[in-house]
């Protein structure tokens, strides 16, 4: 799109003009970049805000944009009471109190995905839901790629969307979180879905309720939706009057799981699509995965053989159910981007055997008491580390041996102790990884330094 059309989306959506705004972006990170570079490129002044007093990224953007005024070490007052529009980072609470005074005073609130979305006029496929998003979005990225289709790949997984912003794009395939939609009002995708709830960030949001209404805003507009109707939160989402494919693990759906003449099929309704054990992921969660991902192209246009193809062929994500090393018959799994109790209990679910758990971390005020059940079923043991393991033993309650630890090298000989040959020791930590490590995938690699080190 150019400029011009941009600006007048900007203007009727967001009464934003070139002339008279004043933008501050809040939050000096990759999404903050890509703002500044966005609002650059259209003329737009602006200035940057950051709490911290050294953002990471401070020096490199310095470096681009040199004239740039920045706010940084707690939020400066003077900057908020001038602006007319905050564009604020996913990563910044939108109760904050500098936000809260500038709202107050007439400061129109958005998100990168909604300058994303103004700049936009081809079909945009958007992801969310608690777990699988980063899966179901790589999935689908790499079905447009093998279908010849120009896709930009990215949002909350990867490249900032407005980073993906490329008149050669045919489509786009966004991951959202449920801050980027929490501050987003113009989005309105071709196809959407949100592929589960389960509590995550509930130090951030109020309560479930809220993260869930949060996550339906994906459904604003007139796209289809594609239903997990596996997921009671979700399925009440349905809006009858509009397009809608559905996919179940359960049971029947448009898209769903069934066994024809004794092997277990993918189905897109009474078609055998491919054999499941054709899928080369583990655990019955990327079955569902690539469930989505199937209605998500379907919706996008694309034929399910060419999706087939590229599912057989699909390797999985690093951080997320990565197989590291067999050492002396145990295996070592990677889902270190388990990073809320939903996505640990998935990991769990799709083991047949009982495994030794490796978790702990950040615990963002989820409940860790939902976890006993499944831990008590799926596992022999559990090694507990960083700031909530004390909160996670107790939890428990003794439903299965603990063993608490300080750090990954000790949680790794910890496991390695407890794990037989023909067992599998499983890190999908259902904590974020930030009190400990700088991100999931720090997290991640230091398990796998242990796990090669015992090798030595």
């Amino acid at each position: 799109m150019h400029n011009t059309a941009i600006l007048a989306k900007l203007e009727k959506d967001f009464a934003l003009l070139p002339e008279t705004a004043k933008v501050l972006v809040v939050g000096l990170g990759s999404t903050g970049i890509s703002v500044a570079r966005f609002l650059q490129k259209l003329g737009i002044n602006f200035a940057i805000a950051d709490s911290r007093n050294k953002p990471q990224l401070l020096d490199e953007f310095a470096q681009e944009m040199p004239d740039v005024p920045v706010f940084t070490g707690g939020f400066d007052e003077a900057a908020f009471q001038v602006a007319t529009h905050l564009v604020v980072s996913p990563g910044v609470s939108l109760l904050e109190r500098s936000i809260v005074k500038a709202v107050a005073n007439g400061s129109k609130v958005m998100g990168d995905i909604d300058l994303f979305a103004s700049a936009v006029n081809v079909p945009i496929i958007a992801i969310t839901g608690s777990n699988g998003k980063s899966t179901v979005t790589t999935m689908l990225g790499d079905m447009l790629k093998d279908a010849g289709i120009k896709a930009g790949v990215g949002g909350n997984l990867g490249t900032p969307a407005l980073d993906l912003l490329d008149d050669n794009n045919q489509i786009y395939a966004l991951e959202l979180s449920s801050f980027q939609l929490e501050r987003t009002s113009v989005l309105q995708a071709t196809a959407a879905t949100v592929l589960n709830i389960s509590a995550d960030h509930l130090d951030r949001h109020a309560d479930l309720a809220e993260y869930a209404y949060e996550k339906q805003k994906v459904f604003n507009g007139q796209g289809v939706m594609v239903i997990n109707i596996d997921d009671p939160i979700v399925n009440a989402m349905q809006d009858k009057s509009r397009d809608t494919l559905t996919f179940s693990i359960q049971g029947r759906a448009d898209f769903y799981l069934d066994f024809q003449q004794g092997i277990e099929y993918l189905m897109y309704k009474d078609t055998c699509l491919m054999p499941l054990s054709t899928l080369p992921l583990e655990g019955r969660h990327n079955a569902a995965n690539a469930l989505s991902a199937l209605a998500l192209g379907l919706a996008a246009g694309l034929n399910t053989s060419t999706m087939c193809k590229s599912l057989q062929k699909f390797k999985g994500l690093a951080h997320r159910m990565q197989r590291v090393a067999e050492i002396r018959g145990v295996t070592w799994v990677n889902d270190s981007k388990a990073t809320n109790i939903g996505a640990c209990i998935a990991a769990l679910q799709g083991y047949k055997d009982k495994v030794v758990l490796i978790a702990g971390g950040d615990a963002k005020g989820a409940d860790m008491r939902e976890l006993a059940p499944v831990i008590k079923a799926k596992a022999k043991g559990v090694v507990l580390m960083g700031k909530d393991a004390l909160l996670i033993e107790h939890a428990l309650n003794g439903c299965v041996p603990v063993v608490l630890v300080k750090n990954m090298v000790q949680a790794v000989q910890a496991a390695a102790s407890l794990a037989k040959a023909g067992e599998s020791v499983l890190l999908s930590p259902a904590c974020a990884s930030l009190d400990q490590y700088k991100n999931y995938q720090d997290r991640g690699e230091k398990f796998a330094n242990a796990v090669m080190a015992l090798l030595a």
